[in-house]
């Protein structure tokens, strides 16, 4: 899949959220939301039935100048992945299946080489690699570990791969994989999963996972005593050397610098001067470093964390008190803002939405 093109990021010049729009949306002056598709229901000039509590959720750009952004379904037993294609004006071209008959797909990720890996929360979960295009059939990645999974990066650089894993004690993971394949990515097939420890300085040290495919007795995230536990492992993304990841039960957006070795709290509800971002569930990054992260309740809202730790709402859904916001992905453009209330309120089983309007600009 081609490369995005290069952006500058507007976030930061995002004013105040309005007044609700007639599907409950709230979103700032210049820009504008709208339902793409709702769940049980046939996706608007298709005749594909949108899926149930949709979850995780990119973007990934095609050679026709489009796109296509791929969503998860946490449901159990028959979760799986649907996608939704654009041309390069914007305009829904089709909607259709790329994974199926999978358990409770919650995040996951998009992969360099135009992959998406899609992650069962459950406590014998697997991550299963997906093609955008539902050209090439999906495959099982079992040696990602077998846990409660929650959602991956992929570090281009070292070829290594960053897990979180949604429980109250859940770990950080690092996949290292045994070789590369032909075209140089990743062998997703076999290789050793780490688990993170770290000090009271923030370094981390990795540790190897003996029966990550938890074939014994031990579950996977308790077979290292030295492993550091997050309560409730969320959103992931690499960004410039840096993953950033979430953990909903302390509320906080943590830093690993990769070059360094140490982990930083980018953002903690309980301290930060004006906490309106809790809550923190699936996040993404844009090209600046701000990090974009969806709330499971709080207020419903996605917030941006900007580089000097300044917070900017940029969507509020109002009236779904009882779902949560899934899947923020941008499109190439940066533009068009795409994500998910997982429940829909009373109205459905989930509802897809897009915002668009100047979040981004050509560098």
């Amino acid at each position: 899949m081609p490369a995005r093109p290069a952006l500058r990021s507007l976030i930061a010049d995002v004013g105040a959220l309005g007044s609700p729009n007639a599907d409950g949306v709230r979103v700032a002056d210049g820009f504008t939301a709208r339902i793409l598709a709702i769940a049980g229901e046939e996706v608007p000039g298709t005749s594909y039935v949108w899926h149930t509590y949709p979850d995780g959720g990119t973007c990934f750009a095609t050679t026709d100048g489009g796109w296509i952004y791929v969503s998860n379904s946490e449901v159990p037993v028959r979760g799986g992945v649907s996608a939704l294609r654009f041309d390069a004006s914007g305009a829904l071209t089709g909607a259709y299946r790329i994974l199926e008959r999978t358990n409770v797909n919650c995040a996951g990720g998009g992969t360099p080489w135009g992959s998406w890996l899609s992650c069962e929360e459950i406590p014998r979960g697997v991550v299963h690699e997906c093609d955008p295009l539902g050209m090439q059939p999906p495959q099982a990645r079992p040696a990602l570990g077998v846990f409660k999974h929650e959602a991956v990066c992929v570090d281009p650089g070292e070829g290594v791969l960053y897990l979180t894993e949604d429980h109250a004690s859940g770990c950080f993971y690092r996949f290292t994989p045994a070789m590369r394949t032909a075209e140089g990515h990743p062998d997703l097939r076999a290789g050793r999963l780490d688990v993170a420890s770290v000090g009271t300085d923030g370094s981390v040290r990795w540790l190897e996972v003996p029966d990550p495919q938890w074939t014994g007795e031990l579950e996977t995230r308790e077979q290292v005593a030295e492993a550091t536990h997050f309560d409730g492992g969320e959103g992931i993304w690499f960004h410039e050397g840096v993953v950033y990841f979430s953990s909903k039960g302390d509320n906080h957006v943590r830093a690993y610098d990769v070059r360094t070795g140490l982990l930083r709290v980018l953002y903690d509800a309980a301290t930060h001067p004006d906490p309106i971002l809790t809550g923190v569930d699936n996040l993404t990054v844009t090209c600046c470093g701000d990090v974009i992260v969806a709330e499971d309740g709080g207020n419903m809202q996605i917030v941006a964390i900007l580089p000097d730790g300044t917070l900017r709402a940029l969507v509020q859904i109002d009236g779904q008190d009882d779902s949560e916001i899934t899947g923020p992905a941008f499109d190439p453009s940066g533009t068009r803002l795409y994500f998910s209330s997982q429940r829909g309120g009373t109205r459905s089983l989930g509802i897809t939405y897009v915002i668009e309007g100047p979040f981004h600009e050509p560098a």
